[in-house]
């Protein structure tokens, strides 16, 4: 421990910089792990696709998040004792911390640019895999499907005509006359009961599911990077110009 030339007030504006961390890293882990349990339920889609690494930077971000709580409050205490070697230590372990959680980011919002943006990843994977009960994966994607079709009233990723133009693990079960799409592209009643089969599969705007699925999945996706991205930048900013005033506090312990 030793003296600084510091005034108290630069001490006492590290220390409420440092309360701000806190809480906010503690908002930060709330909103990964928000992420991670995925409440639209839409990561088979990204799984299946390879393209899920907006959940590695929610991952990531769990993390920093937790670290940077602890690590704020290590540095209250650095700060209050007046330690050049716990200044040092807590510098050290805030730049790796730091480093992490703009890995997050930068993960984040960069494949939400790719995913929001392009309907074709959510088409190859559902053609794919949709009606293969053989694997883990053309389940949890079918089962997937099968719920957001009929909820978000949509069919395939563009529309209906997905099912028709492009060869799929669906078309090779059920021939295009029996099946030309899913049923559960059919409009339903109140009661969850299709209203017109042969309507449906005839194609009838009033008993078929016309707009496809992309948006429901773009939408949640966008959600998931945006609260990852711009809340994770949010802190790194604020932790950026405290990390300076750290600087300057250690040069004069």
């Amino acid at each position: 421990m030793g003296e600084t030339t510091a005034s108290p007030g630069i001490k006492a504006l590290l220390i409420f910089g440092k309360l701000i961390v806190i809480f906010a890293s503690l908002a930060l882990f709330a909103v990964s792990v928000w992420v991670v349990t995925d409440p639209s339920g839409v990561y088979p889609a990204l799984g299946a696709s390879g393209k899920d690494d907006v959940f590695a930077g929610a991952w990531i971000s769990v993390f920093t998040g937790f670290a940077f709580f602890c690590a704020a409050i290590f540095g209250i205490v650095a700060v209050l004792s007046e330690s050049r070697s716990m200044m040092i230590t807590y510098l050290v372990l805030m730049l790796i911390i730091y480093i992490f959680e703009c890995a997050s980011c930068i993960t984040a919002i960069t494949h939400r640019d790719y995913l929001v943006s392009n309907p074709k990843f959510l088409k190859v994977q559902m053609l794919q895999f949709y009606g293969d009960e053989s694997s883990n994966q053309g389940r949890d994607v079918t089962n997937l499907w099968n719920r957001v079709m009929p909820e978000e009233n949509c069919c395939g990723s563009i529309g209906p005509t997905d099912w028709i133009k492009y060869t799929s693990f669906f078309r090779s079960v059920f021939n295009e006359t029996a099946a030309p799409w899913p049923f559960q592209c059919c409009k339903r009643n109140i009661n969850a009961e299709i209203i017109d089969q042969v309507g449906c599969k005839a194609g009838h705007r009033d008993f078929l599911y016309q707009k496809g699925c992309f948006e429901f999945f773009s939408a949640a996706i966008n959600s998931y990077a945006l609260a990852i991205a711009w809340y994770g930048f949010a802190i790194l900013m604020w932790t950026f110009f405290l990390l300076l005033l750290d600087m300057y506090y250690l040069t004069t312990l």
